[in-house]
């Protein structure tokens, strides 16, 4: 459960829900957020398709990378979307950015900055170990 006043936090029962949910925020005048692990994207790619990039609704994504390097690096059954989390962003144009903690502010910055601009969704992709 998120405490911080200044975030509503809503549960959601799948990831294309969440992306409803999240969107909603835009039409009130916010940001909205989702976080999942990336094997939840194919649960978002019609309604992140259909609705978010057709209708340029920004929403920022913070996926993590389960399946990141492969072998023997996480449980096999992550190991094809770990390589494709990337790749399915690319193909869809979906902008998006590595977390790396030395450069984890101004990178974020330029992501939230892009996804404002252009009104898109945009992905922050997490590897393993990154937040504590």
């Amino acid at each position: 459960m998120v405490r911080d006043p200044d975030i509503r936090y809503v549960p959601a029962v799948r990831e294309d829900v969440a992306l409803g949910v999240a969107s909603a925020a835009y039409f009130a005048g916010g940001l909205g957020g989702v976080i999942m692990q990336n094997s939840g994207i194919g649960n978002i790619i019609n309604p992140l398709t259909s609705f978010s990039l057709m209708y340029k609704i920004p929403v920022l994504l913070v996926v993590g990378w389960r399946g990141y390097g492969g072998p023997p690096n996480d449980a096999p059954e992550h190991w094809i979307m770990g390589v494709k989390t990337p790749e399915i962003f690319d193909l869809l144009e979906v902008p998006y950015q590595v977390m790396e903690p030395d450069t984890l502010e101004s990178d974020l910055d330029g992501l939230l900055g892009r996804i404002i601009e252009e009104s898109v969704p945009g992905a922050l992709i997490v590897r393993a170990g990154m937040i504590s």
